[in-house]
């Protein structure tokens, strides 16, 4: 087996951490996985690394749990970036088309999103994706590809998504303390987009909504393109919070509750009901009521979705998505969660599901919390510069990773 048809990703969560090992192909849309590996984290906060000797701990566990499975040492990964210190943005960027005979070429193609990385920003932040939305070529819009077109000034807009320069660099540095390199970062949810969402659905206008344990990340398309991303510092650790505080138990025994006996629809739910905590922990004595239960998780999921609600509002796209939202994550597995999401965000509302062909070990990545890292095994396939078997520069270019992109956005 050639190093290079093999791929591995590396999704470091506030909850846990996840890593694949897949056997790719170039003849082949499909990836199979041959490892995979998980393991508890507790030293995140939002995105942010806290406790660098536990995570480190934590990533060397889940990767020797996935290298043994897979009978492989791996040593370079697809890194997943979350956490509340991404941000996004628009900006446009204006050249003048070089060639004598005004047709576009790639070089034109490239100095124009250079052009429009050229952004305000503090010292502590740092590009990690350039996106394009359109083109314009003198003063024709909506063009997705100017490529061979003849003009004179050639315009882009484009949506940048940055990253906390300090908050990269803590986690690059417990990778390499576990013995990887990284070929790539790449924003969670945007490595989800590709996975879980057809073309379809981007053409007519889609939110994606991850709702992770300590964040939700959401991105928004319309004509085929990103329009909006953004990480909201809420997600399910806050309902098994609340439950912990409203049952007077322990955030072990919430948890638990929130899984087996979770709902975000108490209307639906019998005032006779309940839960006998005695079953979940042998400790723990009485019962509570599931209707309580889920009074609590409707208002603590409310507070998510308004959230989502006013990141769209920001793109005036609020309660205007016809493909609606679609929910990926761990907490999106809440029963009653699409009901109440059409009531707040008043969309058509579905879980989300692989776009992808997958072999291999499905039955050991059936839960939503591998959903990240499956998404960055298909992106590393898709789109890492070379190959996963060859290491590279941790952070590329502007111009290559808008080379990177251009895939997505051809019409």
């Amino acid at each position: 087996m050639e190093s290079k048809d093999i791929i591995a990703s590396l999704d470091v969560g506030s909850s846990k951490v996840a890593v694949l090992i897949g056997k790719t192909a170039s003849d082949s849309a499909q990836i199979d996985v041959i490892g995979v590996g998980k393991s508890k984290i507790n030293s995140l906060r939002k995105g942010i690394i806290v406790d660098l000797e536990a995570t480190i701990s934590s990533i060397s566990e889940a990767l020797e749990q996935a290298e043994r499975m897979s009978g492989l040492k791996i040593d370079r990964v697809i890194l997943g970036l979350g956490g509340a210190h991404i941000e996004s943005q628009t900006s446009k960027g204006v050249i003048a088309v070089s060639h004598p005979n005004g047709e576009v070429t790639h070089e034109d193609r490239d100095r124009a999103v250079e052009a429009a990385q050229a952004i305000a920003q503090p010292t502590n932040r740092e590009i990690l994706h350039v996106i394009p939305q359109a083109f314009v070529l003198d003063g024709a819009g909506g063009i997705k590809d100017p490529l061979g077109m003849n003009g004179i000034r050639l315009e882009v807009e484009t949506h940048i998504i940055t990253t906390s320069t300090p908050a990269i660099k803590n986690l690059e540095k417990c990778v390499f303390q576990s013995g990887l390199s990284i070929i790539e970062p790449v924003f969670n949810v945007l490595a989800e987009s590709e996975t879980h969402l057809s073309n379809q659905q981007k053409e007519i206008g889609v939110v994606l909504i991850d709702i992770g344990a300590a964040t939700t990340q959401i991105i928004v398309y319309e004509e085929g393109t990103i329009i909006h991303s953004a990480v909201i510092p809420l997600g399910g650790s806050l309902i098994t919070n609340d439950l912990a505080i409203g049952l007077k138990t322990s955030l072990e025994i919430a948890e638990q509750v929130k899984i087996k006996h979770g709902s975000a629809t108490p209307a639906k739910i019998s005032e006779t009901k309940t839960v006998d905590l005695s079953k979940i922990d042998e400790n723990e004595k009485g019962s509570e009521s599931e209707k309580y239960i889920a009074e609590i998780i409707e208002a603590r999921l409310s507070e998510i979705l308004e959230m989502v609600r006013n990141e769209l509002k920001k793109v005036k796209k609020d309660a205007k998505l016809p493909a609606g939202a679609v929910f990926t994550g761990g907490s999106s597995q809440i029963d009653g969660l699409l009901d109440l999401s059409k009531e707040v965000l008043k969309l058509p509302s579905n879980l989300s599901h692989n776009e992808i062909l997958i072999g291999g070990m499905t039955d050991r990545i059936d839960d939503p919390s591998f959903a990240a890292a499956l998404a960055l095994l298909f992106w590393g396939k898709q789109h890492a510069t070379g190959n996963a078997g060859h290491s590279s520069q941790m952070f590329k270019d502007i111009s290559g990773r808008f080379r990177d992109f251009w895939k997505m956005f051809k019409p």
